[in-house]
């Protein structure tokens, strides 16, 4: 659903099955913004996060981390491992559309990553 909404706006999606394929795209593909899972399998978000961080130029990638966990340690790891931004799934999707307009304006086609 989150990738129909994307694509109806016009954005270029791209999507990875777990976080070490998410890692080698942001990496590869440069996107202008990564919408993170924080569950995926093989390496979770909060380690893909930290990973990009580490690398230049997707030091400066916004990261908008998605998750179903709303307590505040799980928030605390997101935004110290690097992430931008953080919407609760499925009640902080509706918040999509502010973020998409925070980092990315109207700047046009946009690609985003999806892990």
């Amino acid at each position: 659903m989150l990738r129909l909404l994307l694509e109806e706006r016009g954005v270029d999606v791209l999507e990875a099955a777990d976080g070490e394929e998410a890692l080698r795209m942001i990496l590869d593909a440069r996107p202008d913004l990564v919408l993170l899972d924080g569950g995926l399998p093989r390496m979770d978000g909060v380690a893909v996060t930290r990973r990009v961080r580490e690398q230049e130029p997707s030091r400066r990638t916004p990261i908008v981390f998605l998750s179903g966990h709303a307590e505040p340690l799980a928030l605390s790891a997101a935004f110290d491992a690097g992430c931008d931004d953080y919407l609760v799934k499925p009640d902080g999707i509706g918040g999509l559309n502010n973020i998409l307009e925070r980092h990315l304006g109207a700047r046009g086609k946009h690609q985003l990553h999806g892990g």
